[in-house]
């Protein structure tokens, strides 16, 4: 018997068998999105579905396929759509692929579901989906299906905020590409970062509203790292990691009663 987290690794019986048992099932939202010239393009595909693998585990769910395109990247959090590579979805198509994986995890049995977002940009989008599952579910008589909808990073405590920015946390948006997510990074997928590339063009320096088109004068870093990403390590990834993952699967248990 295949003994997996993953939903797509696991046959049909298996999958009925765990879900009938009441377990949880985690759906990480992503995207396609550069993350500056020393991280791959698939770093909001590889961390929140690593966090939801080990949370899986600590709360014997499962952890479906992850959506790897997103909402539109904006400059002032995730560079914008300029960047070759970066490959997104409008907000209505996005709402609606979370709409329809919902709606067919409620039909097949799911009635615990954590929604886990890697992508600052998917969230309302993703709040749309959610809604519209919910409700296409409630017209098929499927009422009891309980969901989480949540982002990693906001599980983070301020000690381990204050070891990793003793001058002081720039905040979740400017961290695009930066320390956080580079030794995150290095903790999962450590042949993919390349530390000689790490830029030294930021910080981001942008006005306090967005402009149409963008300008070329934004503030924008032309390396596409809007903090700083120098000093990032596994070992900085492992802090935040062992933060992620006892404070999400601590309000899982709450939630859902595990």
């Amino acid at each position: 018997m295949v003994d997996s987290v993953y939903l797509a690794e696991l046959s049909w019986p298996q999958f009925a068998e765990k879900v009938g048992a009441g377990a949880p099932v985690f759906l990480p939202l992503g995207t396609t999105e550069q993350h500056g010239p020393h991280l791959p393009l698939n770093v909001d595909v590889v961390l929140p579905t690593g966090v939801c693998e080990r949370v899986a585990r600590e709360v014997g769910g499962l952890v479906a396929p992850t959506i790897p395109y997103g909402y539109k990247s904006m400059p002032r959090s995730g560079g914008g759509e300029a960047f070759p590579g970066t490959l997104s979805l409008d907000a209505n198509t996005f709402s609606l692929v979370v709409r329809d994986v919902i709606r067919g995890l409620g039909h097949h049995g799911v009635r615990r579901l954590v929604v886990l977002n890697g992508h600052f940009e998917n969230a309302w989008p993703s709040v749309e989906g959610l809604d519209l599952g919910l409700r296409e579910l409630r017209r098929d008589g499927i009422t009891d299906m309980q969901v989480m909808r949540l982002e990693y990073w906001d599980f983070v405590e301020r000690a381990t905020l204050d070891r990793l920015f003793p001058n002081g946390f720039p905040g979740t948006e400017l961290e695009h590409a930066s320390l956080l997510e580079t030794s995150l990074m290095l903790l999962l997928k450590p042949e993919l970062v390349e530390m000689d590339k790490v830029p030294s063009d930021g910080p981001a320096k942008f006005p306090t509203y967005d402009r149409f088109p963008v300008p070329k004068d934004y503030g924008l870093p032309p390396s596409g790292v809007l903090a700083d990403a120098r000093g990032s390590s596994a070992e900085k990834g492992g802090w935040l990691m062992a933060n992620h993952v006892e404070l999400i699967a601590k309000a899982v248990r709450k939630e859902f009663g595990l």
